[in-house]
């Protein structure tokens, strides 16, 4: 069987995105969270179970790397950033893996690019520029990225003129304050704000979860940012100590599948920060499908917000290919 039949199997092309109604939000309901209690020992032993009893092997592990590449978020937020940087990473978001890789697995003619680059305000312009004529969009980081200590109307600022100059897609940071001192009607003002000023721009909202002291509160934040209309919530901005981790990304999805449940809306999900490794990517796309099914294999719905790890799942596809590992400076770095 090939890598482009199994592929298949696992969900529709790259370039493909699903059909589904843009979450709306809800009126703010704070009954909707009063009965939310995680048990951590629970969740932490469910967790631990998707990379000690999920394998896979040979042309379908080729298969779900593809599929990984296809839900990223190439970013980079570094301080040091330039125009260069981010024609590089827009050069390699188009062509995210080498042409011979692809022709010796029958995938050459797929489609394949990543989910979308996600790059700081002040380079948007040139991520435009760049990505012209492709349907990757530009994602930016915005309302006081990476703390979120700035004014909200700082904030709504912010998002404005990144939606102005090309951005598709803003990813916003809450006032982790709101949180802390279980302030849930001014969580849900904020990010019901952001929205607005977001427009047709699709908001993915960072909860920076290493940052919220228990999983109940990372539950109650996720429900409250759905109420208020998010399109994504994401674990971490990737400058926290502790940032995705498969336990609090089962926590999140499931108040995903709760928020779907009771209105009807898909909600979508993304891990970032410290997921460099193409055998992590695959436990949290293996979490994905038993918790939320095939419609969360697609970009639409699901994105890793990642740098290095394209390096890496590259050098798996190569060694699928040939046999051999080889070093990891053979394959450009976004």
């Amino acid at each position: 069987m090939t890598v482009k039949t199994i592929e298949k199997k696992i969900s529709a092309p790259a370039v493909t995105r699903a059909l589904h109604l843009r979450n709306e939000g809800i009126p703010f309901d704070l009954s909707l969270i009063e009965g939310i209690n995680i048990n951590k020992s629970a969740v932490d032993r469910r967790a631990a179970t998707i990379g000690g009893r999920r394998s896979v092997k040979k042309e379908w592990q080729a298969a779900w790397l593809l599929k990984a590449i296809s839900c990223m978020d190439l970013t980079t937020l570094s301080g040091d950033d330039t125009r260069g940087n981010v024609l590089r990473l827009c050069s390699k978001a188009k062509n995210p893996v080498r042409q011979d890789l692809l022709q010796a697995m029958g995938m050459e003619d797929a489609g394949i690019t990543t989910g979308a680059v996600c790059v700081y305000h002040n380079l948007i312009t040139f991520a435009v520029e760049a990505l012209a004529g492709t349907k990757i969009p530009v994602a930016a980081v915005s309302t006081g990225f990476p703390a979120g200590q700035i004014s909200l109307p700082q904030k709504l600022r912010e998002i404005e003129l990144s939606v102005a100059a090309g951005a598709k897609e803003i990813d916003i940071v809450i006032s982790r304050a709101h949180v802390l001192q279980s302030d849930w009607k001014a969580l849900y003002d904020e990010v019901s704000a952001c929205r607005k000023a977001c427009g047709e721009a699709h908001m993915k909202t960072i909860l920076a979860t290493g940052e919220i002291p228990t999983l109940t509160k990372v539950a109650k934040a996720s429900m409250i940012a759905m109420m208020a209309g998010s399109d994504f919530i994401k674990t971490s901005t990737g400058k926290e100590n502790v940032n995705a981790t498969l336990s609090v990304s089962l926590v999140m999805i499931r108040a995903i599948r709760d928020y779907l449940e009771l209105t009807g809306y898909k909600i979508g999900y993304k891990p970032a920060g410290g997921i460099s490794k193409a055998k992590d990517a695959l436990h949290y796309l293996f979490l994905m499908k038993e918790e939320l099914g095939n419609d969360w294999l697609q970009p639409d719905l699901f994105r890793f917000g990642a740098s290095s790890l394209l390096g890496d799942i590259e050098r798996q596809l190569e060694h699928f290919v040939t046999g051999r590992y080889s070093a990891s400076y053979r394959h450009p770095m976004a």
